[in-house]
């Protein structure tokens, strides 16, 4: 299982962000916890790298990045954006 660190920024981004994806990223965050490798790579040309990126609720029209730091299984939330 890994432990999820969220930056200070994503703080003021859940706070901002719209009701209908707090629930897409409640189970994102259920998901991150046992398989972080699932999301897809921040950078095609990193396809294997550690900064990765999963969208989330209605439509698919929000998004978190995250960087994976496999030894001390943690997941760094770096940013959370959506398109209303």
């Amino acid at each position: 299982m890994y432990r999820i660190i969220p930056d200070v920024a994503v703080f003021d981004q859940l706070a901002a962000m719209p009701d209908k994806f707090l629930a897409g990223y409640a189970e994102l965050l259920d998901v991150l916890e046992l398989q972080p490798w699932n999301g897809e790579p921040h950078y095609d040309k990193n396809p294997d790298g550690a900064v990765r990126r999963w969208s989330f609720g209605p439509s698919l029209a929000a998004f978190a990045v995250y960087m994976i730091l496999e030894e001390q299984r943690e997941i760094h939330m770096l940013t959370i954006h959506w398109y209303a």
